[in-house]
């Protein structure tokens, strides 16, 4: 495969803000970090079997093969179907893993900033309930500690979103006031801690309950985001589990559980309406993150028609269902260029924000002409989805 032609024309010039990126965490992310007492038990790679693999609290499996999750080369074309897999950090370019590189690359696509996700922890964190609560909370802060370095090294370019500590609202709130204090600008959130089961046995309880207020409290207070990217809890993540039948290939069951994890996220928004949550925190700004956007308007249309049919008795909501992502949803699209236009304007301009989810495998990479895909929007409106609408949901600068 050739090296993808890489051209700064894709965005017609404008600023554009990319709000799902990742990057490959180092290998002494938290090793390099931690007190010496946790520098044994925190995430690293060790040699299992003969394979390199990250590991918690000295034995715990959460990285067969290290694999950095990145499609792309060292000369900058990409793996084919599930080669990535197969790959080491050396085997991947180095703005998979690199600031340095990572800067580099966005000038030359032209993306003045980035909000940036997590691997190894799980994209909502829900790696962390394997171990106890000492070695959770101190991965989770050496994490955010870390992810305030990197946005300070890109120069305020690169945006991580801060992990929380998902099982505990009172410490959520705390680590939420102490990630906004170093600058980080929202947090990503595991989107079903209710089935964790804690040490006693009990279960927690879901995010619509008041149990979860101290949280909601602290993130509407100083405007941080709160992110669901798709895969983001136990529950949610399955690549290759029970979305494809037994018969297909592999590469095709991932291939259905990618599409699909896209439409559980339409799940978390819908409890999150239906809840009553935004009755009670008006100002929260969620993101569905790395879902596309195609599946919202139905989402919304079905549960406007389900809860004036079968819920408006129990129901309390001080407003139609689809009335809430007007005022408090984003969604983000990257690969989905049929009648783009009209779909944009269905979910609400305003809504839409743009992503590549780079490096990973199904990222807009390289990058098409932008431009040409809104075909039809105005000016103004192309330019709220590039840029605008994150700068106002993230409190970036352009």
């Amino acid at each position: 495969m050739n090296k993808p032609v890489l051209d700064r024309a894709a965005f017609g010039g404008r600023k554009v803000i990319d709000v799902d990126t990742h990057l490959t965490e180092p290998h002494d992310l938290w090793t390099r970090r931690a007190p010496a007492s946790l520098k044994a038990r925190v995430p690293q790679v060790k040699v299992i079997d003969g394979v390199e693999s990250w590991v918690i609290d000295g034995d715990k499996l959460i990285g067969l093969g290290a694999n950095p999750a990145s499609c792309v080369k060292p000369d900058g074309s990409k793996y084919l179907g599930l080669e990535f897999l197969e790959v080491s950090i050396r085997d991947v370019h180095p703005s998979s893993y690199s600031v340095r590189e990572r800067l580099a690359l966005m000038d030359e696509t032209g993306v003045s900033a980035e909000v940036v996700y997590p691997n190894i922890l799980g994209f909502g964190g829900q790696n962390a309930a394997r171990v106890d609560d000492e070695l959770r909370i101190a991965c989770v802060q050496i994490f955010n500690d870390a992810m305030g370095e990197l946005q300070a090294e890109s120069g305020q370019r690169m945006f991580p979103m801060a992990l929380l500590p998902w099982w505990d609202p009172k410490l959520a709130a705390r680590e939420i006031e102490r990630a906004h204090a170093m600058g980080l600008r929202g947090v990503n959130i595991n989107s079903d801690p209710h089935t964790f089961t804690r040490p006693d046995g009990s279960k927690l309880p879901d995010l619509g309950q008041p149990f979860w207020d101290p949280m909601w409290e602290v993130c509407q207070g100083l405007d941080m985001s709160v992110n669901f990217h798709i895969g983001g809890s136990e529950q949610s993540m399955d690549w290759f589990g029970d979305q494809g039948w037994p018969g297909l290939a592999n590469d095709l069951r991932m291939a259905l559980g990618g599409a699909m994890l896209f439409m559980n996220n339409g799940r978390v928004m819908g409890n999150l309406i239906l809840s009553g949550l935004v009755d009670r925190f008006a100002k929260l700004k969620f993101v569905s993150v790395e879902s596309g956007l195609g599946w919202v308007p139905f989402i919304l249309e079905a549960l406007d028609h389900e809860y004036r049919e079968v819920g408006a008795k129990a129901g309390k909501l001080q407003r139609m269902s689809s009335e809430y992502f007007a005022t408090n949803f984003y969604t983000c699209f990257w690969f989905e260029r049929r009648d783009l236009t009209h779909m944009i304007r269905a979910v609400g301009v305003d809504n839409v924000l743009f992503e590549t989810d780079y490096p990973h495998a199904i990222c807009l990479y390289p990058i098409d002409d932008m431009d040409l895909a809104m075909k039809g929007l105005s000016e103004a409106e192309k330019v709220k989805v590039l840029s605008g609408n994150a700068a106002r949901v993230y409190n970036i600068a352009v």
